[in-house]
């Protein structure tokens, strides 16, 4: 291997090493409280040397919330490719069981991109894209049940901005799109308000209350 490659190759690591330790952080303090210098105390470091690989506090929340957002993303598409291509609910049905497992599953990550806002910090243009994965999985099965006939996408309705259906393939001001959005938001309102302890207490059994709520949500849409 050359010179070159071995750099590389301790880069990557330490980087790795950086945001793991920063990620523990995440779970023991909280995002606010996140440190460059404690990342450094973990790890046996200087901080001049931490701050090689990450410049500001701001951009290391940034590589954790595109890490959280493909985690989840790729968490969400693996589970729906899994499921019947013909059939649009197992695949509606699908996605959302796979949104709440891995929220379940990495509740300080969840937290970090759909809890409280961390103060001072702004998400950068980066983080666009791996946010609307788990959005782009549920419009292609809205989008495959139109080219197949099984949907209908209503009469006018002018909720998203303007591009956003183009880009994610819906019809340009239909009445679905504002139903989509709402299952979207209803989708991860339900999993935060269980994650965040917010229907401890008043929901008896919240697996069965989620896919109640799934199936809902699928006639909403009209999924067949």
């Amino acid at each position: 291997m050359s010179a070159t490659g071995a750099r590389a190759r301790v880069r990557a690591e330490l980087t790795r090493e950086i945001t793991e330790a920063a990620r523990r952080q995440l779970a023991t303090e909280g995002a606010a409280a996140l440190s460059l210098r404690a990342v450094a105390r973990e790890l046996g470091m200087a901080s001049s040397a931490v701050y090689r690989y990450f410049p500001s506090r701001d951009e290391l929340i940034t590589r954790l919330i595109v890490e959280a957002y493909d985690t989840l993303g790729a968490a969400v598409e693996e589970a729906e490719a899994a499921a019947p291509r013909a059939d649009l609910r197992a695949r509606f049905r699908t996605a959302c069981r796979a949104v709440r497992t891995w929220a379940l599953a990495h509740p300080h990550e969840y937290a970090l991109v759909y809890g409280s806002p961390v103060p001072g910090y702004a998400a950068p243009q980066v983080t666009i894209g791996p946010a609307s994965r788990v959005g782009e999985v549920l419009c292609r099965i809205v989008v495959d049940g139109l080219a197949h006939g099984v949907l209908e996408p209503g009469g006018p309705e002018q909720t998203l901005e303007p591009g956003i259906a183009e880009r994610m393939g819906l019809p340009e001001g239909a009445a679905l799109n504002a139903r989509a959005i709402l299952v979207w938001t209803s989708l991860f309102g339900l999993v935060s308000f269980e994650l965040f302890g917010h229907t401890h207490n008043v929901v008896a059994r919240h697996e069965a209350f989620f896919d109640t709520a799934v199936e809902q949500w699928a006639d909403l849409v009209g999924v067949p």
